[in-house]
C-alpha cells in the first residue's frame, strides 16, 4: 500500500491527482525542473498534506508519478541516478515537443512508450496510467452518478500493480488494468484505441 506519492512535474495532471490524494490524506511531494519555491500558490491551494520538493526528494515517496514531458525523462538519470526498486507511474505521451504546445510524435518502431521510460530508469518497476485523458476530466470528484470514473493502467509487476488499483478505488476511481506493460501499454499510449476514452463503470 502506498502511504506518500511524489510528482516529477507540476503541470495539470499533477494538479489533479494530487488535490484527490490530499483529500485522501496520502501525503505528496510535488517538484518541478523551476524549484520547490515555484511552487508556493500551488502547495497553498492544495493546504495540509502537500510538500514543494526537489525531484529527488519526490523520487523518494512509495509510489512516484512522471508528468513530466516524455522527451524529458532521459534528464531523471542526472537527478536519481539509482531508480532500483522504485515504483514509477509512466503518465507521460509520445509528444517529440512540448513547447510552445505539445506536438509531434516520437517514433519508437515496435517499442512502447513505457518501454523506452523503463530502459531510461533501469531498475524501476513501470505502470502505465493517467496519459490517456485530459486532466479536467481526473479532476473532478470520480464518483458520478451513473458510475465511477474509469483509470485504465497497465503494469508487469504484480504487487506493485495491485497496489495500485488499491490506490485508485481509495481515491474514488474505478481502475481496470489491462494486462502487461507491452501490450496494456499499446492500448493507453499516444495513437492508441484506448487514448481519451472516457468511461464510467456502473456500481
Amino acid at each position: 500500500m502506498f502511504t506518500s506519492v511524489g510528482f516529477i512535474g507540476s503541470g495539470p495532471i499533477a494538479q489533479a491527482l494530487a488535490g484527490h490524494l490530499v483529500a485522501a490524506r496520502i501525503p505528496v511531494y510535488i517538484s518541478n525542473s523551476r524549484g520547490p519555491d515555484s511552487l508556493t500558490d500551488m502547495i497553498a491551494e492544495l493546504g495540509d498534506g502537500a510538500h514543494a520538493v526537489t525531484a529527488a526528494r519526490a523520487a523518494e515517496a512509495d509510489l512516484v508519478i512522471l508528468a513530466l514531458p516524455f522527451v524529458r525523462v532521459p534528464e531523471l538519470t542526472d537527478v536519481v541516478p539509482d531508480w532500483n526498486g522504485r515504483i514509477v507511474v509512466d503518465a507521460t505521451n509520445q509528444f517529440a515537443q512540448y513547447t510552445p504546445t505539445y506536438s509531434g510524435y516520437v517514433d519508437l518502431g515496435d517499442e512502447t512508450g513505457s518501454e523506452w521510460v523503463a530502459r531510461r530508469l533501469p531498475g524501476a518497476t513501470i505502470i502505465k496510467a493517467f496519459n490517456a485523458m485530459f486532466a479536467s476530466y481526473l479532476a473532478p470528484d470520480p464518483r458520478h452518478h451513473d458510475g465511477r470514473q474509469v483509470v485504465f493502467y497497465a503494469g508487469d509487476d504484480t504487487a506493485a500493480c495491485a497496489d495500485f488499483d488499491h490506490l485508485l478505488s481509495t481515491l474514488g476511481f474505478a481502475p481496470v488494468s489491462l494486462g502487461s506493460l507491452r501490450e496494456g501499454g499499446k492500448l493507453i499510449q499516444l495513437g492508441g484505441p484506448l487514448i481519451l476514452l472516457h468511461v464510467l463503470k456502473q456500481d
